[in-house]
């Protein structure tokens, strides 16, 4: 008997409607930070994730080795892109990071994210097992990760340049490579921290004391981490109600759509929003993990994981910047923060972990797909 396909099946449904989830709540609290209004933030937010959506659908049709064959072409592509920053670059806000398009500026370290996990995981894809413990398992990764790194911390851009590295050690990690290694590379860091703060910008040094005492300076440097506890801890149990907001509708809060989103949330939403909110995210998390063990291929494997890691981060770094449990580093929150760029880097991500889980149960049951 034939096997009729039945590509509606192959759609990943339930991640598909996690993420709706999620960009649906961010969206209205988008229109509440707007004051009860769709534009200018939540009607753009609204067109984005359904373009980023088409995109990731059609990145889960592509086949798994297409992304294997091109990870060190697209890697070499988008280093070459971060060169052009510093040579032709856009300057904003004192920060130099766009290529100008003409109809659009790009942010070539944002696709740097997901493609540094791509290119590491395809250097240990192809590393025999037994070199795993080798030198030369070691300089190969720390140069492809080292040489992004770089460019991106001299725009500067701190965050993105630290999303990057963190993307990486984290394939690095989760290829074998002795634990004794990145517990020995910590205390050294741990000890040049002192030096390293030494050349970081002005701003960048007052983000770090600012973090370690924020009543230092309350109406300054400390404004906004003092106003976005106060949005969290006025919001108590069940918030302030929707549109009910006064941190951010009256201005007390600094980027209440963008970096501090989740403050702006949890005052009309309070500690139930917030606990609901993050538990969609680990509902995401749950499922690239569970992806990536289910595969039986080493690339799709450290890829899997690694982009799952990279999203995390972004959740991760968020959360504690607006908590003050971390410097404010310019970490937007994924689908809830106003921006294209950070929602374009999640969704490749998506997509990918997508083509992934397709590829694993296309190997598990070949008679059923087309």
């Amino acid at each position: 008997m034939s096997i009729v396909p039945q590509p509606l099946t192959q759609f990943p449904w339930r991640v598909l409607l996690l993420l709706l989830a999620i960009a649906t709540f961010g969206t209205l609290v988008l229109y509440s930070a707007a004051g009860g209004s769709i534009f200018p933030w939540a009607v753009n937010q609204g067109v984005r994730f359904c373009i980023f959506s088409g995109m990731a659908l059609f990145l889960s049709r592509v086949p798994l080795e297409i992304f294997n064959r091109f990870a060190f072409p697209a890697y070499g592509a988008v280093l070459v892109a971060l060169v052009l920053v510093e040579l032709i670059g856009g300057v904003a806000g004192g920060s130099q990071r766009w290529i100008n398009l003409g109809f659009m500026q790009l942010q070539p370290s944002e696709f740097m994210k997901p493609i540094i996990v791509l290119a590491v995981a395809k250097f240990y894809a192809m590393l025999p097992v037994g070199e795993i413990r080798r030198w030369n398992a070691i300089w190969p990764a720390l140069v492809l990760i080292g040489f992004p790194f770089m460019l991106v911390l001299v725009q500067p851009d701190l965050g993105t340049a630290t999303m990057i590295a963190a993307g990486g050690v984290t394939v690095m990690f989760l290829a074998g490579l002795p634990l004794r290694l990145f517990i020995g590379t910590g205390l050294t860091g741990a000890a040049l921290v002192p030096i390293a703060f030494s050349f970081l910008h002005d701003y960048q040094k007052n983000r770090v004391l600012i973090f370690m005492d924020p009543e230092s300076d309350p109406l300054g440097a400390g404004y906004h981490i003092s106003q976005s506890k106060i949005a969290i801890g006025s919001g108590g149990l069940w918030g302030k109600g929707f549109l009910q907001g006064t941190q951010s509708h009256l201005d007390y809060l600094p980027e209440g759509h963008t970096d501090f989103v989740f403050a702006t949330m949890a005052e009309e939403w309070g500690l139930l929003g917030g606990t609901l909110l993050i538990v969609a995210f680990l509902l995401l998390f749950r499922w690239g993990i569970r992806v990536s063990m289910r595969t039986p291929d080493k690339f799709a494997r450290l890829t899997s994981a690694g982009l799952t890691t990279t999203i995390f981060f972004y959740v991760a770094i968020n959360l504690m910047m607006v908590m003050g449990l971390a410097p404010v580093v310019g970490i937007p929150l994924p689908f809830m923060s106003y921006g294209g760029s950070s929602m374009l880097t999640v969704m490749l991500c998506v997509g990918i972990i997508m083509s992934i889980d397709r590829s694993t149960k296309r190997r598990a049951n070949p008679g059923n797909w087309a």
